[in-house]
Parts: C-alpha cells; sequence; structure tokens
C-alpha cells in the first residue's frame, strides 16, 4: 500500500531529476532517475492543477498523517482487517 498526499502542482520543487513515465492516456508517474522510487503521479484530466505526492518519500511523513481513505471501491478485501493483525517492531525473530 501506498499512501498519497494531493498537493498542488504549483507548489511543489523537486531537487534531483525525475523520470516521467505515460501510465496512462492522461497519466503521468515520476520516479527517482537514480534509484527508480516512485514519487509523483499527476492526471491533469482528472486532478487539475494537483500532483500526487508518495508520502513515505517526504523528509518527514509524520508531518502529514492521512485524512482520508479514496478510491477503496478497489481496495483488496483483505485490507479492511490490517489493524487487527500481528505487529512487529522489526522482522519477526529479530529482536
Amino acid at each position: 500500500m501506498v499512501g498519497w498526499i494531493a498537493w498542488q502542482d504549483d507548489q511543489l520543487t523537486v531537487e534531483g531529476a525525475t523520470t516521467r513515465y505515460h501510465s496512462s492516456q492522461h497519466g503521468t508517474r515520476e520516479f527517482c532517475s537514480a534509484c527508480g522510487t516512485g514519487l509523483f503521479y499527476r492526471n491533469p484530466e482528472t486532478l487539475p492543477g494537483i500532483v500526487d505526492i508518495q508520502s513515505g518519500t517526504l523528509d518527514d511523513p509524520e508531518s502529514l498523517p492521512p485524512g482520508a481513505q479514496i478510491m477503496v471501491k478497489e481496495r483488496l478485501g483483505w485490507s479492511t482487517g490490517l489493524a487487527d493483525l500481528p505487529a512487529f517492531n522489526t522482522y519477526p525473530g529479530m529482536d
């Protein structure tokens, strides 16, 4: 799963090079040119003026917690029970 932040496209600044991939007729995804990490999604047809940013790539991802769950019609059935699963601080058995 990936957390996304909807941001005003004209307020985004990027340090370093990105590579763009046109993933659909109107959608474009951007990746770090050095390591391939997914960074941004743009679809001016559906989200004019908005860039979706993968929140895990922020310097401080804790600073912008989620405020909603969007596109849940496409979620996998098992994802609704994630909060009920055991949680481990590291890989199990590597404490």
